[in-house]
């Protein structure tokens, strides 16, 4: 694959120069629209003034300035999308450098302290995972993606996942074109009420529309014949009718069509990604299948798109009534309520495939967020992910793993399960890399669940539930101290390893919070407790005494990361080594600040 920085670059480069020339045509239209003004100008006053011209001449500068009105209205878009292809391309280029943290879209209304891992592994937030990852234009795409960062796959939906995610990966026109759509996408679409709004039941009878027709049928043979010398009382007639037809069904006529606006909309910034999402050429079987549920493959009214255009065309012909020269005649044609009839058909016919429709284009968006992080790290591995029956328990086993969102993360070696340990027990002094080893290994395990390649040389994996008390805060408002709220995520953690997947737990500084005889205790009954279910797990501590948990049985390992003091600083390599860790910096960092020990 070419190197993505340079192609990224070479690309924003020609958008720019777009940009520019787009600039360059703005400023010529608006001062050739200023001169045809002035020359409108001139010639009104050699009709109107001096009589020296004939009143038609005055259609030239009106003609000539309206074909400029349109001309900049294009421009205008034209410049609109190169800006925003410009955006795109600096914001792949900011998030291959590391200067993405804050630009994107973080996600923040995922959070969930209750969550077993989000927080803990900064899932969401500024500087997150999820907004290293996110390219979703939609409410639904950004949905997506969060449910597959905050919950496990098995083995074959992520290699599912994986094959469509090596697909969408080159295909950086296909995200470009995405990307610089209409830029209201993303607030304008709300897929549940959308979905709810196309499978709610009818509000109309269906004799509505012959029933229409036939009187505003009625209404025009009545004014011929009224016409025609037979008479007003037939015309009049016809309109009362008319008006107790309407009247009878004014309330859920303002229904559909009061209910109908805001999803019309919806579905017209919608179409903007069908539309190009139907005509992308995919090979990759879930990609085949996500994009039939789009309607390309003609049924059932044709593709998603057409069907949208059919209801944009109804919602925009049914608000002709509230014109005041048109209100007449759509009385008499019965306009209102034959539209409001014909926008019912719509929803009875395809008003059942708006989940679908959204369910695939949150699942093309999650793919091509994944695929773009995909495209951008090349170098990044994709794992393999083994079904459980094949490995008699859980494993993890990964060469060079890195943290993602660091751009100098040192890598590091995980063995867990298999004929390693099915728990390490990480010692280190303070500062030496110990809670970010064990972000590394989780965040990576959430990007290979998701589908997603891994920041690994390689990582080899069974499907497990993540836990963590990484990020275990006390409460003031909820009355919690630190250590109640550990031990109601250990507790949350134990009930999690009786699930469908093994768990794989990520315990920091264990039940650092009580004394030493009672975290001794407690915190073998907690980690031999999880083994004897099936988990994997890394625990770190300080306290070296847990260590000799290591010693009693092969289940259990150590390793450890250390420092040295060099010229009175102390200097970390974060380097994982095996074994117990041979001595503590805490003294040496409390005199370093100034602490007199």
């Amino acid at each position: 694959m070419a190197d993505p920085s340079a192609l990224l670059r070479a690309r924003l480069a020609e958008r720019a120069a777009r940009v520019a020339r787009l600039d360059g045509a703005d400023a010529w239209v608006a001062r050739a629209r200023l001169a045809v003004a002035v020359g409108a100008v001139a010639m009104a006053v050699l009709v109107f003034g001096t009589h020296a011209l004939h009143a038609r001449w005055l259609a030239l500068p009106a003609a000539a300035f309206l074909a400029l009105v349109v001309v900049h209205d294009r421009v205008f878009h034209a410049r609109d999308r190169a800006r925003r292809a410009v955006a795109f391309h600096q914001a792949g280029l900011d998030r291959i450098e590391g200067r993405f943290a804050g630009h994107g879209t973080a996600g923040e209304r995922f959070t969930d302290p209750a969550h077993p891992y989000a927080e803990d592994l900064d899932l969401f937030g500024p500087g997150s995972l999820f907004e290293l990852l996110c390219a979703a234009r939609t409410r639904a795409g950004e949905d997506r993606l969060a449910a597959w960062l905050r919950a496990p796959a098995d083995a074959a939906e992520v290699r599912a996942r994986q094959a469509a995610v090596r697909e969408l990966a080159p295909r950086l026109d296909l995200r470009e074109d995405l990307a610089v759509l209409g830029e209201d996408v993303r607030a304008a679409v709300d897929p549940a009420r959308l979905a709810a709004w196309g499978e709610a039941p009818r509000l109309l009878p269906a004799f509505v529309v012959p029933a229409a027709l036939a009187l505003a049928a009625a209404a025009v043979a009545t004014a011929w014949a009224w016409g025609a010398g037979y008479g007003p009382v037939p015309f009049l007639a016809a309109l009362l009718a008319t008006w107790a037809f309407g009247r009878a069904l004014r309330d859920p006529i303002a229904r559909v069509l009061g209910g109908a606006g805001r999803p019309a909309a919806e579905l017209r910034v919608l179409s903007l990604l069908l539309a190009r999402l139907e005509r992308e050429p995919f090979g990759d079987p879930r990609l085949l299948r996500l994009q039939q549920m789009l309607g390309v493959q003609p049924k059932d009214g044709g593709r998603a798109s057409a069907r949208i255009a059919r209801l944009e065309r109804l919602a925009a012909r049914a608000e002709w009534a509230h014109n005041q020269v048109f209100a007449p005649v759509a009385f008499a044609l019965q306009w209102t309520p034959l539209h409001a009839a014909l926008v019912e058909r719509w929803r009875a016919a395809h008003g059942g495939a708006v989940r679908g429709w959204l369910e695939a284009v949150a699942d093309l968006e999650a793919l091509s967020s994944l695929a773009g992080y995909a495209f951008e790290h090349p170098a990044d591995a994709f794992p393999e992910v083994v079904d459980p029956g094949a490995e008699p328990r859980a494993l993890l086993d990964g060469d060079a793993v890195r943290h993602p969102l660091l751009a100098a993360a040192v890598a590091n070696d995980v063995r867990l399960g298999g004929d390693a340990p099915a728990v390490l027990l990480v010692s280190g002094s303070n500062m030496s890399g110990k809670s970010t080893y064990l972000r590394t290994v989780g965040v990576n395990v959430v990007l290979a669940l998701a589908g997603a390649p891994v920041r690994a040389a390689r990582l080899r994996l069974t499907p497990v539930q993540l836990g963590a008390t990484l990020r275990i805060q006390d409460s003031l408002q909820a009355g919690k101290s630190r250590f109640y709220a550990e031990i109601t995520r250990l507790k949350q953690l134990m009930d999690l390893a009786g699930g469908r997947f093994p768990l794989l737990f990520l315990l920091d500084e264990i039940l650092h919070g009580t004394n030493s005889h009672d975290r001794r205790i407690g915190a073998e009954a907690v980690v031999r407790g999880l083994v004897a279910r099936g988990a994997l797990g890394l625990v770190t501590t300080h306290d070296l005494a847990l260590t000799e948990l290591a010693g009693q049985d092969g289940a259990l390992g150590n390793a450890h990361f250390e420092d040295q003091v060099q010229g009175g600083e102390i200097a970390f390599d974060y380097r994982l080594r095996p074994g117990v860790v041979g001595h503590s910096n805490a003294l040496a960092l409390m005199r370093a600040v100034g602490l007199r020990v």
